[in-house]
């Protein structure tokens, strides 16, 4: 029996391939109690009877099996094209209703309203608003230890009412057939039509602050340390790497401080109730330079890591919130680059060490994946630049985003001005073996079109 809608509760870290890697952690992680924010999902058996009940296999399918996905522009028209054919069918009656009552429920605590009877389950139901939830994409074949596939499909926050939930979950199912994660899936031999996509609707977390945490250091694998970065506002900013978050190394062992650095911060993301859309608003000036969340905060998070971490018994990569001085998590998942971090750090050679020693210093910025590199920058305004980028070029920009991912792989490097060492820039160059620093603050304006530099991604 196929089933469109699976509870948190109903899932556990086996059902990746029912669910996908996001939700079944999920799942796992609020059957073992820890801080996650109801939900449920809508299952990747939903989504291919979706895809059955609208005859588009035979349309996508053939188009990706003939695609040269280094042909950055047919690659973005495929892409666009399947988009927009999934985008424009209509979803099954049966599982429009099995998300909708799902959704409906979600306002409710699921245990008490199995404890009452239907009638006052009805008056309980009828009193309650509709939540905001976050809609966020669920891969088969993501969150895999060899694999993250990060910022390969969508996420929709601040999601209300019946019919733009329906469409979230719409283009969560298109965001399979990004530019980005068609790539992806075929840089890393994952078959296109072997991945399906569940979706996630979450209660939304209005932080006040929130980051990510590395449960060993990212850059250097040293497995005795905690990585915490956090920003004021809604997680997006410090995922995308739009801002520099405050960063804070905490000892696994005995749980304490041993650095912090706080980075100013001039804006965040927050919800616009009236506008009903996520908006920047500006950090008042006695808030900037402050640290973003409390020691105390900090250490509690460090311990919710370090038991996710031996729950899980590998490295996790974990997403919280802190609203109202509660704590959530929001998402954990292997960290994918501990291997080649490692190999990187070998092959750093003496010659290069000395190359750098004598060389004269003119930028700083945080060192997100290991390795030195010499080549000639190429400043990347957004994704129309990117096909400038050659074998062995800088790849200079303000911060990357999931549709750079086939110009970093031809990249020697990567120089940000933004983001933190958790940021899109810094995972995917660590996955890739990549030299990566992030938030110099001003690489785009210090640095020259085809000038050859030489960066240290190592310290």
């Amino acid at each position: 029996m196929t089933e469109n809608i699976l509870w948190f509760k109903d899932l556990h870290n086996s059902d990746i391939p029912k669910v996908g890697g996001k939700a079944a952690n999920l799942g796992e992680m609020t059957n073992a109690n820890f801080p996650i924010p109801p939900g449920f999902v809508v299952t990747a058996d939903a989504f291919r009877r979706f895809l059955v009940y609208a005859k588009l296999k035979d349309d996508i399918y053939p188009l990706l099996n003939k695609l040269n996905t280094n042909d950055n522009t047919t690659l973005q028209e495929t892409a666009k094209q399947i988009q927009k054919l999934i985008i424009s069918k209509e979803v099954p009656e049966d599982i429009r209703r099995d998300i909708l009552e799902a959704y409906e429920n979600l306002s409710i605590d699921k245990i008490m309203f199995e404890q009452a009877g239907r009638q006052a389950y009805d008056i309980i139901k009828a009193g309650r608003d509709l939540p905001l939830v976050a809609v966020r994409s669920s891969a088969t074949a993501e969150d895999l230890p060899e694999a993250s596939f990060a910022g390969q499909q969508a996420t929709y926050l601040n999601i209300k009412g019946n019919d733009s939930l329906v469409q979230a979950v719409k283009e969560c199912w298109a965001s399979l057939f990004t530019a980005r994660a068609i790539f992806y899936r075929v840089q890393n031999n994952f078959p296109h039509d072997k991945v399906l996509i569940a979706v996630v609707v979450q209660k939304m977390i209005q932080s006040k602050s929130a980051g990510v945490i590395f449960t060993i250091n990212p850059t250097n694998n040293h497995e005795n340390e905690i990585l915490i970065e956090a920003a004021y506002g809604l997680g997006e900013a410090v995922v995308s790497g739009s801002l520099t978050p405050d960063n804070y190394i905490v000892d696994k062992k005995t749980l304490e401080i041993i650095r912090k650095k706080t980075t100013k911060q001039t804006w965040y993301f927050e919800l616009d109730i009236n506008l009903k859309k996520t908006i920047k608003k500006m950090v008042s000036e006695d808030k900037q330079n402050l640290q973003k969340i409390s020691d105390s905060e900090i250490i509690k998070l460090a311990q919710i890591a370090r038991n996710i971490e031996k729950h899980y018994q590998k490295p996790q990569d974990i997403e919280f919130a802190v609203d109202n001085n509660n704590l959530y998590i929001v998402q954990s998942r292997p960290i994918t680059t501990i291997k080649k971090i490692a190999e990187k750090m070998v092959k750093k050679s003496e010659e290069q060490k000395t190359s750098i020693n004598q060389s004269k210093e003119i930028l700083i910025g945080l060192p997100a994946s290991p390795g030195i590199a010499t080549g000639v920058a190429k400043l990347v305004k957004d994704a129309n630049d990117l096909g400038k980028i050659e074998k062995g070029n800088l790849l200079v920009t303000e911060m990357t985003n999931p549709d750079y991912v086939a110009a970093m792989e031809r990249a020697g490097a990567v120089i940000t001005d933004s983001g933190g060492l958790t940021s899109h820039a810094a995972i995917i160059s660590r996955e890739m073996g990549t030299p990566c620093i992030v938030g110099t603050n001003t690489a785009t304006e210090l640095l020259k079109e085809g000038q050859t530099y030489t960066i240290d991604g190592t310290t």
